[in-house]
């Protein structure tokens, strides 16, 4: 179809450039040249360049050996075309006479149709309107700084259902009466009389009114006291008992033939209560023929000195007054953690019994009294002996121990027929009976005890089971439970209270 019109109207294009240059190689030899045919390009294809070639070798007239093929860009869709205005490159192995196609340039005939712009006079669709072109305002100052939007807290479901039924809510009507949840919604029909409402509920009674705290003078709200536990009468009465003057040191023996009985806990228990009341002039005396431990119970040990010591200088201390006897004496006595009460201590040799005559018993009980106003002495268990005999001939007050067993009862009962054969009767029958109990809760025999010893001694006296003294340790009064040093306190009070002015 060269040079002939397309089937489209159009012009066709030309012909190839390749034709043109075999026709020129073709006639290159024959020294006549050709016109070439008209082509319908526009810019003429400039004459080859001439190359140097060597003497030896003579190329063809007008020939010159193909330029060296570029080399291959990217893939940008112009690869293989040459720019505008320039020969194309001839492809590898194509002919010498090759020459490429010149670039594609528009038909100058074609006429590009023109933008479309809508006719001013047609309507429009009824409804529609267009949007008005944006024109910035001249003095708007801008936008402020772009800011994210908060992002809020969603809202706390209702129910524990929204969250599974999609937030699905259901409505619910107002209930008409007190009676519309219960029933469904039910209505009463027209004509029917609701119950009446129950009456109101009368408002709680106001507390009374708290008066203000008492103002000091400086505007400040005084203090509120701490006021004490009423204390029971009984107890406040002993103590009154146990503050009175003796008229004269007073010795308190604690017997009974029986061990295990209590008389070492009695002896140091009587001795801590009359001295917290007193707070002086109290001593417990260890007088045990057989190794006893009331030492040990009682008092710090700042030495090892017992009755053994103090007998060996005995005849030197008796000859001191005042303030020289006692602190001479002090050196051999140990004393109560709070200072309440002194200790002389029973010698742990059995041997040294037999030194205790009745004669050394009453020099030292007679030095006790001058330094002492109450002496509480733990006596031992033979009952034969003349230092048991000497004490009880000295007493001022017998406590007779015992515990809620037949066997510490009877050997008690037995201890006062014999004070009764030895012309010691006053003593037996002025005598307070102490029952101690070793464990918790009432014996069903304590009645029985305490109406009999009643009958025989002039007061009885309970006092209850501590477990600070199950131990056998180191006795403390401070540790002892409240009920136990009140009951000590009436017990102590009545062994006193002949002696009281």
């Amino acid at each position: 179809m060269e040079g002939s019109e397309t089937g489209w109207g159009r012009p066709a294009e030309p012909a190839p450039r390749w034709r043109a240059l075999l026709d020129r190689a073709r006639h290159a030899g024959r020294g006549a040249e050709q016109p070439e045919p008209d082509r319908r390009v526009e810019d003429p294809l400039p004459p080859p360049r001439p190359l140097a070639a060597p003497e030896s070798f003579a190329p063809p007239e007008s020939f010159a050996p193909p330029e060296p093929l570029p080399r291959r860009a990217a893939p940008n869709g112009y690869a293989g075309r040459a720019p505008a205005g320039q020969p194309g490159e001839r492809p590898y192995g194509a002919d010498p006479g090759y020459r490429a196609e010149a670039t594609y340039r528009v038909d100058p005939s074609h006429r590009a149709e023109p933008a479309y712009r809508p006719d001013p006079g047609y309507p429009g669709e009824p409804g529609h309107r267009a949007e008005p072109t944006y024109r910035p305002d001249p003095g708007y100052p801008g936008e402020p700084a772009h800011r994210v939007p908060e992002q809020r807290r969603p809202e706390p479901p209702e129910s524990r259902y929204s969250l599974l039924d999609n937030g699905y809510r259901p409505e619910q009507p107002p209930a008409e009466s007190r009676y519309a949840l219960l029933e469904n919604g039910y209505r009463p029909e027209v004509g029917y009389a609701a119950p009446p409402a129950p009456a109101p509920t009368p408002p709680p009674p106001a507390p009374p009114a708290i008066a203000p705290p008492p103002v000091t003078d400086r505007g400040y709200p005084a203090r509120a006291e701490r006021r004490p536990p009423t204390p029971d009468p009984e107890v406040e009465r002993a103590r009154g008992v146990l503050r009175r003057e003796l008229g004269s040191p007073r010795v308190l023996a604690f017997a009974n033939p029986k061990g295990g009985v209590h008389k070492t806990t009695a002896t140091v228990l009587g001795a801590a209560t009359i001295g917290s009341v007193r707070g002086r002039g109290v001593l417990a005396w260890d007088d045990n023929e057989l190794r006893g431990t009331l030492g040990l119970r009682a008092g710090s040990a700042r030495h090892a000195r017992t009755i053994r010591h103090l007998i060996t200088e005995l005849a030197q201390i008796e000859i001191l007054e005042g303030d020289t006897l006692l602190e001479r004496l002090d050196d051999y006595l140990r004393h109560a953690s709070d200072g309440s009460y002194d200790v002389l201590a029973g010698e742990e040799s059995p041997r040294f019994a037999q030194r205790l005559d009745q004669f050394t018993v009453k020099r030292v009980l007679e030095l006790l009294r001058r330094t002492h106003e109450v002496v509480c002495v733990d006596t031992g268990n033979n009952v034969e002996s003349p230092n048991w005999r000497t004490v009880m001939q000295a007493a001022d007050q017998l406590v007779v121990t015992t515990v809620p067993r037949e066997d510490a009862a009877f050997s008690a009962d037995w201890m006062l027929d014999l004070l009764h054969e030895v012309g010691m009767g006053e003593l037996a029958e002025n005598a307070v009976t102490l029952i101690s109990c070793p464990t918790p809760g009432r014996s069903p025999l304590q009645d029985d005890l305490e109406r009999h010893f009643a009958s025989r001694t002039r007061a009885v006296a309970v006092v209850p089971y501590d477990p600070a003294l199950e131990t056998g340790s180191s006795i403390e009064y401070a540790q002892l439970q409240p009920e136990t040093r009140q009951a000590w306190l009436r017990a102590a009070s009545v062994m006193l209270e002949p002696f009281a002015r």
